[in-house]
């Protein structure tokens, strides 16, 4: 099994660097590729199980764009063949339609998906989330500078039972087009939802996942989770 991670000098904020660093502890057989901007990916080259990238500035953001944008037909690709992606925090908007400046300028993503992100750098949303996937519940935070707009409803990743989704207006979070996974949750988000975790291990072919420091990662999720239920009972 191969894992490849994505820029990760750069896209590793909000401590988004454990969520491969924890996904190798539980895959200790796995083989991990670290890609830096302007290396030729490893998904080029050979076949990968899962491709990852985590939170960046948005200079970094536009940096990965043009990096990554002579390979969009192979992405695409992958996408489609059903190739695991995970994207956090505001990784996904590089595989969006476009990211509009405050200015009106536009950035032209990787158009993976429809949606488009808005940036406003001088408002900062913070939030704690509280979602339902495929009968689980997902947690964490939201700190972001731009969010997702347009229609998601027919590739959202969770519904939202508490906080935001894509944006402010919006109860449904991320997106997901066959095994491409797109959250603006950080935490980090592994760390945070072992029962993910565990979803994405069998993606990858492990038929009885067990996560590394199960109990302790499993109850730390369980207070977490009765923390935001009773912040979203009030």
């Amino acid at each position: 099994m191969k894992i490849e991670v994505l820029y990760p000098e750069a896209a590793n904020l909000f401590g988004d660097c454990w969520n491969y660093r924890y996904l190798k502890e539980c895959l200790p057989e796995a083989e991990f590729v670290y890609t830096s901007l302007g290396d030729t990916p490893e998904f080029v080259k050979n076949d990968v199980q899962l491709i990852y990238m985590g939170a960046m500035t948005e200079s970094a953001q536009e940096r990965a764009i043009a990096w990554l944008m002579p390979y969009r037909e192979q992405i695409a690709q992958l996408v489609s063949g059903g190739t695991v992606f995970l994207m956090t925090a505001n990784a996904g908007e590089v595989f969006c339609d476009h990211i509009e400046n405050e200015d009106g300028s536009r950035v032209e993503g990787l158009k993976i998906f429809d949606l488009y992100a808005k940036r406003d750098m001088m408002h900062r949303h913070n939030s704690t989330v509280l979602c339902e996937f495929e009968g689980m519940k997902l947690v964490g935070f939201k700190a972001e500078f731009s969010q997702l707009y347009g229609d998601n409803s027919a590739n959202a990743l969770a519904t939202v039972r508490y906080g935001t989704g894509i944006n402010a207006k919006s109860k449904l979070e991320g997106v997901r087009i066959n095994n491409f996974f797109s959250t603006a949750i950080v935490g980090p988000f592994l760390l945070m939802n072992p029962g993910f975790v565990k979803y994405l291990m069998k993606h990858l072919g492990v038929e009885n996942p067990k996560l590394k420091y199960e109990p302790v990662i499993m109850d730390a999720y369980a207070r977490r989770l009765a923390d935001i239920e009773k912040m979203a009972a009030k």
